[in-house]
């Protein structure tokens, strides 16, 4: 097996580096602030996208998404789709993705991309996509058992882990790395991009049930365990291997995150789970500036997966 690898170096990282923003007030902050719908401004939405809602049953309220369809969708009425589901950082919602989803319909548009759909979920600002122990904040389970099916029914989907990808960028690339790993039956493709993936067993501490940073996931050792990438890799690593790319990129100076990701990347190796992984000299966490240096590869990695998973033709 190959591990693609610009820059491998590893550093020790301190407890509260691991944990992160599990232990800050910031994160109280951002889920009291979290609004689930969000109207688009006039004129913001990029060409094929639209702004529309669905019904939260585990949290009992509408939650906004953002849906980019391609050129030929209502047109190609027998033809189903694979779809890429992009989460959004910390602090953000539903009105985000908008320069993927128009670097993608240009890339459709030129015969370069092979038509595919894009999904740019809500889910909370600081859920971290991960669901609460009291269950006010579902941020796992509203985008696996909720919005996913959801998509599934709606549109002519590709409907099965085939044809489904899953991105993020920083809280983003953090949810969908442990969201994929946790559920690889569900995804061909995930893509990390500088999202921290920390040792969340570590923060487990029996002696302090009700206050940080046990307060999201509770009492119960059990939600730790279910909710650390590196135990996840340990229990799902044959459905892993034999059918979830992961494609890992973070800037040298991405001192917040490029300690976690490394580690992330050096439990792959260990486990023998072909991947690839890039270092990007000189990048700070700017997500902005990370899709304008590889705009021309964004989605190839995606289309790859899809490809040798049979949801698109070579």
């Amino acid at each position: 097996m190959k591990h693609i690898c610009l820059v491998f170096l590893f550093t020790s990282v301190s407890n509260a580096q691991l944990l992160g923003p599990e232990i800050d007030i910031a994160v109280h902050k951002g889920l009291a602030e979290t609004v689930w719908v969000n109207q688009p401004k006039p004129g913001q939405l990029p060409a094929g996208v639209k702004h529309l809602t669905y019904f939260s049953q585990s949290m009992k309220h509408d939650i906004g998404y953002c849906i980019y369809l391609p050129p030929d969708y209502d047109s190609a009425k027998d033809t189903r789709y694979p779809v890429i589901y992009n989460l959004h950082g910390a602090g953000g919602n539903e009105l985000h993705g908008f320069e993927q989803a128009a670097l993608l319909d240009k890339g459709i548009r030129a015969g370069k991309l092979p038509p595919m759909i894009l999904v740019m979920p809500n889910g909370g600002k600081t859920t971290y996509y991960k669901d609460s122990y009291d269950g006010k904040f579902m941020g796992e389970t509203t985008i696996i058992r909720e919005l996913i099916p959801h998509i599934d029914k709606t549109y002519r989907t590709v409907a099965s882990r085939q044809g489904r990808c899953i991105e993020g960028f920083s809280m983003g690339g953090r949810g969908a790395t442990r969201l994929a790993i946790k559920y690889p039956q569900m995804f061909c493709s995930l893509f990390n991009q500088a999202g921290n993936v920390p040792h969340i067993l570590e923060a487990y501490d029996p002696s302090k049930p009700q206050s940080y940073p046990n307060f999201y996931l509770g009492p119960d050792k059990s939600r730790f365990l279910e909710n650390d990438v590196y135990q996840l890799i340990k229990k799902n690593l044959t459905l892993i291997k034999d059918g979830l790319r992961i494609q890992i990129w973070c800037g040298t100076k991405d001192d917040g995150h490029l300690p976690t990701v490394r580690e992330f990347h050096k439990a792959l190796v260990d486990a023998d789970v072909d991947h690839t992984y890039m270092e990007i000299e000189g990048l700070a966490h700017k997500q902005t500036e990370m899709l304008a240096r590889y705009q021309a590869i964004y989605f190839d990695y995606h289309v790859e997966s899809l490809k040798r998973a049979q949801a698109l033709k070579h």
